[in-house]
């Protein structure tokens, strides 16, 4: 996906072309102003062009374009990430297995490549109250990759940075929720595959190195905005209707104290992006209620109860101590 992305393109799409010769190459381009998709054309005669009318994000963004394709498996790959030799044969070969709907190598950090980087990490999970977190990054401690989940392991959330998706389940699980914008779309579409019966799969013997906030920066409180409303969206879509009140109060009581720390923190600016992010929640409360598509009722979505309670109080910040 890209969007006024010249530079990143000129970056990391030369590895992509070099590192996947058994994949068919688009761009999808989200409506860009500047002259990315006239360098692409210039330069990758070989790679194909999708041009969205619009740039509806993240969301609409592939939902549009990924229409225009036949394939029957999707990777969906940001335009700042750098792919590595052999790395897309052992996300494919997952796909033998019919359950296997999604899959995402290692993500590391492209400045710092003997880490695991923030988006994705090793594979995602969420806990009872939907905050994310994963195998080699909880919040924002991030583990040196020393071989500690070079195995394949089912989890509960594939990042949309670099994530293999069937093309059937996709679609069945009705595509990216364009209301997201951005951000935490890609646990709202996994949520629903779970809830289909269908496994997501992270694969320790492909990795590839994201460089981040390569469209909108870490420190960006709009960051702040999306992730905070878009993990309670994903909560009140996916989440078994038993005890989901409560676990609503929880996050608003949890989410305010995080608000306060940020403030405390000389961080105002991220404070109001939370009460914003609740603000817009209420708004879409009821048409994020009206998109529940019948979770599974008496399944545990989690693994631990609360990674805020583990990472603050108990100060666990490695995941295999969880």
């Amino acid at each position: 996906m890209n969007w006024n992305g010249k530079a990143l393109l000129e970056q990391f799409l030369p590895s992509v072309v070099r590192n996947t010769p058994e994949a068919d190459i688009y761009v999808a381009d989200n409506a860009s102003t500047d002259d990315s998709v006239s360098f692409v054309q210039q330069n990758f005669p070989q790679v194909k062009i999708i041009q969205n009318k619009v740039n509806g994000g993240f969301a609409k963004g592939y939902n549009d374009a990924l229409q225009e394709l036949d394939e029957d498996i999707f990777v969906l790959l940001n335009s700042d990430v750098e792919v590595t030799e052999n790395w897309l044969p052992p996300l494919v070969i997952q796909f033998k297995d019919p359950a296997v709907a999604a899959a995402q190598p290692k993500i590391k950090d492209f400045r710092k490549k003997e880490f695991f980087e923030y988006a994705g990490a090793a594979g995602g999970f969420i806990d009872a109250l939907g905050y994310p977190y994963c195998r080699g990054r909880i919040f924002d401690v991030l583990e040196q990759d020393l071989g500690q989940y070079d195995d394949t392991i089912d989890i509960f959330w594939a990042t949309g940075a670099c994530m293999a998706i069937r093309r059937p389940d996709f679609f069945e699980a009705g595509g990216f929720d364009e209301d997201f914008f951005a951000h935490q779309e890609e646990i709202d579409l996994c949520w629903r595959l779970f809830n289909l019966g269908k496994k997501v799969k992270a694969v320790g013997t492909s990795e590839v190195y994201h460089l981040g906030g390569g469209t909108l920066n870490s420190m960006h409180p709009k960051k702040t905005f999306y992730n905070f409303r878009n993990s309670l969206f994903t909560l009140i879509k996916n989440a078994p209707a038993k005890g989901l009140f409560w676990k609503i109060i929880s996050r608003m009581i949890l989410d305010g104290v995080a608000g306060i720390r940020l403030l405390l923190l000389l961080q105002p600016y991220h404070t109001l992006a939370i009460l914003k992010a609740h603000f817009s929640f209420y708004i879409y409360l009821q048409k994020m209620w009206k998109k529940r598509t019948n979770p599974i009722k008496n399944i545990r979505y989690y693994n631990i109860k609360s990674i805020v309670w583990s990472f603050y109080i108990h100060k666990i910040t490695n995941y295999k101590k969880l």
